[in-house]
């Protein structure tokens, strides 16, 4: 009886620290997606401490994100997402790569995906200029050599990216747009997870992208939309100029913007269009996950008077 009793008692004043060793597993689980037997060790290791069980997960994660990402290293990555991100006269686009269309659905690729745009369009806040339209492209190199605020690069990220995923994943290319006066900038993606018009400081994700610079007294925020949609999908190369670029016999081959034929309405042009709503279409980019590399974009910043 005794020792039933003593058991008793044993296993009584265990529960409440049992307990919280399974709560703060479960929550060191849930906010860093690392495995049971890392966060049972790193627990272990730092006396239930979730901060320093955390910072240990991370920097472990990191020390094998670089040893992963050297190994895997020249894996193709043709998949990925193209992140979306205009806030009043900012903008920025930017091009995630992975090896599987699994790993571009995971969340933690969708949070570096996010973090990345947010990133380039912090950058681009810090810019002053003169004239109406500023825009710069950033290549794989410098995207990686990005600061970010706790002093690591974008490259360092990236590494604990790879270790947490588990294949080879590549930051490839950006855009960033920042504009003054009346000129206003739209962005979106394709396919996107709903049609509404994103709300500020939200990411869109999308296998197709774009951001467009648009002159105009008044905003349309609808037509605007209607039109980054047509680019997505249209494809054109240049905006093009009334009586400067004449359309082609073939409209399906027709790249420029002005004289392609409305997505929503093939019996107008898009210039028709624009010209009937006193808009115009200044500048834009378009980016399609895995498409061949277009340099021209990234020659220099770039300034429209």
């Amino acid at each position: 009886m005794f020792f039933k009793h003593a058991i008793k008692r044993l296993s009584m004043a265990r529960m409440p620290y049992s307990t919280d060793v399974k709560s703060a597993l479960a929550a060191l689980r849930k906010k860093t997606g690392y495995t049971f037997a890392n966060c049972k060790k790193a627990l272990e290791m730092h006396n239930n401490d979730l901060a320093k069980a955390e910072q240990w997960l991370n920097q472990q994660a990191q020390t094998m994100g670089w040893a992963k990402a050297t190994k895997l290293e020249g894996r193709a990555t043709a998949q990925g997402l193209v992140g979306v991100l205009v806030r009043e006269n900012i903008g920025a686009m930017v091009e995630i790569n992975c090896e599987t269309d699994f790993v571009a659905r995971n969340d933690n690729f969708k949070n570096f995906v996010s973090h990345a745009t947010k990133v380039c369009a912090q950058y681009t806040e810090m810019t002053d200029f003169d004239g109406d339209l500023w825009k710069l492209g950033f290549e794989s190199e410098a995207l990686r050599n990005l600061k970010l605020d706790d002093g690591k690069t974008l490259g360092d990220h990236l590494a604990l990216l790879i270790g947490t995923v588990g294949e080879n994943a590549t930051v490839r290319r950006a855009i960033c747009f920042k504009t003054n006066n009346e000129l206003s900038l739209f962005g979106y993606t394709h396919p996107s997870k709903d049609s509404t018009i994103p709300q500020p400081n939200e990411v869109r994700f999308g296998r197709y992208g774009a951001i467009v610079a648009f002159r105009s007294a008044e905003t349309n925020l609808d037509l605007q939309k209607n039109l980054v949609q047509h680019i997505i999908g249209m494809d054109p190369n240049k905006v093009g100029e009334k009586g400067k670029d004449e359309p082609v016999e073939n409209k399906d081959d027709e790249k420029c913007l002005i004289h392609q034929e409305y997505l929503l309405d093939p019996s107008a042009t898009v210039g028709e269009i624009l010209q009937e709503n006193q808009l115009e279409v200044v500048d834009f980019q378009r980016f399609e996950c895995g498409e061949p590399s277009k340099n021209e974009a990234f020659a220099a910043e770039k300034l429209v008077n």
